[in-house]
C-alpha cells in the first residue's frame, strides 16, 4: 500500500523518481492513452445525456480509478513512486515549489504559452505533445492569466461542510451536493477552477498533456477521502434506476467491471499522508 504526499513534502529523491517515471510513460506510449481516454469522456459527458467521467455523480469514483491506473502504470517502471498531490489552497502563486525546474516546471511564455523551463518543456526533447487539439505540439501554461485566484482554504472547507454527496438532476446544473460543489459547477468552483488558473493545455479534454493534471486529481480525491471521513453516514449517490447516470452499482466505462461502489474505499490500495 502507498502513501500519498503533498507535492512539498516530497524528497529531491522522490520528485526525480516521479518525473523519471513520467518521462519513461510517455516514451513507452502509454501516456498519451491517458490523455485520449480523458478526452473521450470530456467529449462525450452530456448534461443530457449518458455521463460517466464529468458532469456526474461518478465524477469521483471515475477519476478515482483513472488515477489508481495511472499510478500502478508509473510504478510498473518505479514501484517506489506514488502520486503526490497539490494543494492549491497554500501553494497558490506562480513561485511555488511545484513550478520548480526540478518538477512541473513554470509558466508558459507570453507570446504563446509555451513552457520553456523544467522536464515537460518541449525544448528538452522529452515532451511533445501528441493528443492536441490543434497544431501546437508543445506543453501550453498561462499561469493565473485570467484574474480567477485559485480557491482558498476557506471555500474548501465550506464544500466540505456539505453533508449529501449529490442531488437531482444529477448532473452540473445540480444546485447543491458534495461532488458538484467539488467539480466547480456550483459554489466556490473548486475543480474546474484550478483548470482555468492553470490555464493552456489544462482547459482542454486533453488535460493530461500537462502532468500536472496528476498532482490537481490527487487533491481531489483526497479532498473526498476527507469528505468521507467526516461525513460517514453520507455515502454515494444516486443508488439505482436512474436514467442516463452511474448509479452506486451501475459499472463505468472504459473498464465496465469498476463500479462506484468498489471506489468508496480507497485504503487497500493507498492512503494520504
Amino acid at each position: 500500500m502507498g502513501v500519498r504526499k503533498n507535492q512539498r513534502d516530497l524528497t529531491a529523491t522522490e520528485r526525480r523518481n516521479f518525473v523519471n517515471a513520467v518521462l519513461a510513460l510517455k516514451r513507452n506510449g502509454r501516456y498519451d492513452e491517458f490523455v485520449r481516454t480523458h478526452n473521450s469522456f470530456i467529449l462525450s459527458d452530456s448534461d443530457n445525456g449518458v455521463r460517466v467521467g464529468h458532469r456526474s455523480p461518478s465524477f469521483l469514483p471515475w477519476h478515482r480509478q483513472f488515477l489508481l491506473d495511472f499510478e500502478r502504470a508509473l510504478q510498473a517502471i518505479d514501484p517506489s513512486v506514488n502520486l503526490p498531490y497539490w494543494n492549491w489552497t497554500v501553494d497558490r502563486d506562480t513561485t511555488s515549489s511545484i513550478w520548480g525546474a526540478d518538477f512541473m516546471g513554470g509558466n508558459g511564455r507570453s507570446s504563446d504559452g509555451r513552457v520553456t523551463t523544467g522536464p515537460f518543456a518541449f525544448s528538452g526533447g522529452n515532451w511533445t505533445v501528441n493528443v492536441r487539439t490543434d497544431s501546437r505540439n508543445y506543453l501550453r501554461r498561462a499561469l493565473g492569466a485570467n484574474g480567477q485566484p485559485l480557491p482558498t482554504a476557506a471555500q474548501l472547507q465550506s464544500v466540505l461542510a456539505i453533508t449529501t454527496y449529490d442531488a437531482a438532476p444529477w448532473n452540473s446544473t445540480s444546485a447543491t451536493g458534495f461532488r458538484n460543489n467539488v467539480e466547480g459547477w456550483r459554489g466556490p468552483n473548486l475543480h474546474n477552477k484550478v483548470h482555468v488558473w492553470v490555464g493552456g493545455d489544462m482547459t482542454a479534454g486533453t488535460s493530461p498533456n500537462d502532468p500536472v493534471f496528476w498532482l490537481h486529481h490527487c487533491h481531489i480525491d483526497k479532498i473526498w477521502s476527507d469528505w468521507q471521513a467526516a461525513h460517514p453516514s453520507s455515502s454515494y449517490l444516486p443508488t439505482g434506476g436512474t436514467a442516463n447516470v452511474i448509479d452506486l452499482n451501475d459499472t463505468m466505462a472504459p473498464w465496465n467491471t469498476v463500479r462506484p461502489a468498489d471506489m468508496l474505499d480507497h485504503k487497500a490500495w493507498y492512503t494520504y499522508a
